[in-house]
């Protein structure tokens, strides 16, 4: 028969356990047991790159073994090699499959999972073996603030308390819990209560304006009845509800310009979303950074959620999988760059020797070259305001043109867009007078007298005036319209190069062929400072600049 392999405890790192509350009783009976006969189901640890190994599954184990035996002890093991993220995955479900987990650590486990599965709720049912109903309601505890849930894994808590204050903001749960537990009410008392809670108007997203003589408005209610709730509610939770959709919804919108991704928050959603970061414990490093502002996966969440509902959290990952292998990437590059040579220890030691104290600094770390120019917020202004003047200045060729497009933006609703100075000098220009533009009748009088040149003008004035207002989205699908060739009106130049990082002007060059032109020089130039390397990529021998143009500067 195959002898088990073991482990000494000491050799084995214990990771975070999904599970974070352990029956005293229950421990004291399996440490007892585990003090008799050892530990006879191995435990799962998997190898780590720094060496040594880190526990997977069998916590329990692992906690009896050491009370019972000390970290010498030798215990039953089967070795995975999986990565971080496959661990915690098997540590979730290994840990999701036993009848004695808490509906709350059930709940944090699945909305981890959920993060892991990048949101896909009916995979994560499949790998737990539950329903999707049987997920949702669970995920729909991830509401409760912190103390509900631990106060439920405690068992202090049934889950129909939990269920009914999983609909209340957390502050109010807090409120409530110390209340329910001194007085141990039942969910039937609680229910009760909870009913009697309506929707706060003062908390509302929207505009109230509707609501000051709606009978569903507390307020109202107390004037027309003898027993009311509290002035200031709604008692009309779908409307409520309705309402406060609609503006975060219109939110979203907003945002969508600006992100390749943007995502309304919702209980449950806790673990599908990260804020990305540059340095610290869950920082990826400055360049692998600004490669993500161009994925996919970058973006922005409005919140959905109670306690912090209409917030918009920018700069967020939705990624968690890859947003922890890049943060564990450059971790270990830190830890890398932290290591001295062997070569350098000698060094290092004579250096301390003659002055007393450590060879300096530690080396700065090596992030990963830009894949992609960033879409910062200078890039950003850069990029419209040359759709904006290309397409200006092609629609300004064309009076028949203007005309069209003047009507197709009118029709839009996007007049509004107009810049008044604009309005006014081209007012001026059309009657020599400086009239506010505001005034109908004069204004019909000048347009009515004008010549047809003159006027022809005037509405390409108007034309150009209204591109330079219009919002971005529009812009964007009027560029589109036109097959604007921002080739023809667009040099690679200073003003650009100045926007972004060293590592990005190599991408450009990439991009635009200057790399190649370059040929063995190109390693010169990206050697000396930022300012001598852009004078040096705008003035390469021989280069044709004419008709190139970098991706970043397309629109989408």
């Amino acid at each position: 028969m195959k002898q088990q392999p073991t482990l000494a405890l000491k050799h084995i790192q214990a990771s975070v356990n999904p599970r974070k509350y352990f029956d005293p009783a229950e421990m004291e009976e399996l440490t007892a047991s585990v003090r008799e006969k050892g530990v006879i189901q191995p435990v799962i640890v998997r190898t780590l790159a720094e060496g040594g190994y880190g526990l997977v599954a069998g916590g329990r184990r692992y906690k009896a073994a050491m009370t019972a035996h000390g970290e010498d002890y030798e215990i039953p093991v089967v070795v995975k090699e999986i990565d971080e993220v496959e661990a915690k995955q098997l540590a979730i479900i290994e840990n999701i499959q036993r009848a004695d987990m808490s509906p709350a650590e059930e709940a944090i486990a699945a909305a981890e999972q959920v993060g892991l599965c990048k949101g896909d709720r009916d995979e994560v049912a499949r790998i737990f073996g539950w329903s999707r109903a049987t997920l949702d309601k669970r995920l729909a505890l991830m509401n409760c603030s912190t103390p509900v849930l631990d106060a439920l894994s405690t068992r202090q808590l049934l889950l129909g308390h939990a269920e009914l204050l999983a609909a209340l903001p957390k502050e109010t749960q807090d409120k409530l819990l110390p209340v329910i537990i001194k007085e141990a009410k039942s969910v039937a008392e609680v229910k009760k209560t909870i009913e009697q809670v309506a929707c706060a108007l003062a908390a509302a997203i929207f505009d109230k304006a509707d609501c000051a003589g709606c009978p569903h408005n507390s307020s109202t209610q107390g004037e027309m009845f003898g027993e009311s709730i509290g002035t200031g509610n709604c008692t009309n939770r779908t409307c409520y509800n309705e309402k406060t959709e609609k503006i975060l919804d219109a939110t979203a919108t907003g945002l969508r310009d600006e992100y390749p991704v943007v995502r309304i928050v919702r209980a449950g959603d806790n673990h599908t979303r990260v804020q990305l970061a540059v340095d610290g414990p869950k920082g990826v490093g400055e360049e692998q950074a600004k490669a993500c502002h161009a994925c996919q996966n970058y973006g922005a969440a409005v919140s959905g959620l109670p306690d912090s509902i209409g917030k918009v959290y920018r700069g967020q990952c939705f990624d968690m999988v890859c947003n922890m292998k890049k943060v564990a990437a450059h971790l270990q590059a830190v830890k890398a760059a932290m290591q001295p040579k062997p070569d350098q220890i000698a060094d290092a030691a004579k250096a301390k020797f003659a002055l007393g104290k450590g060879a300096g600094e530690p080396p700065t770390t090596s992030n990963p070259t830009a894949t992609v120019v960033a879409e910062s917020d200078k890039i950003k202004q850069y990029r419209v305001a040359l759709w904006r003047k290309a397409l200006r200045r092609e629609v300004g060729a064309d009076p028949v043109l203007a005309q069209r497009y003047l009507v197709a933006i009118a029709l839009s609703d996007q007049m509004r867009c107009v810049d008044q100075k604009t309005l006014s000098g081209i007012w001026e220009r059309l009657t020599q007078e400086q009239i506010p533009a505001a005034d109908v009748t004069k204004a019909a009088a000048a347009t009515a007298t004008a010549e047809d040149a003159q006027l022809a003008h005037a509405v390409t004035g108007v034309t150009i005036a209204a591109i330079q207002g219009l919002d971005v989205q529009y812009l964007t699908r009027l560029c589109k319209h036109h097959k604007l060739d921002l080739a023809k009106h667009w040099r690679l130049c200073k003003e650009f190069l100045e926007l972004i990082t060293k590592s990005e002007m190599m991408v450009v060059a990439d991009e635009l062929g200057i790399r190649v032109a370059l040929g063995e020089n190109f390693k010169k130039v990206f050697g000396k400072s930022k300012p001598e390397a852009i004078d040096a990529l705008l003035a390469v021998e021989g280069f044709d600049y004419t008709g190139k143009i970098p991706k970043v500067l397309n629109f989408k």
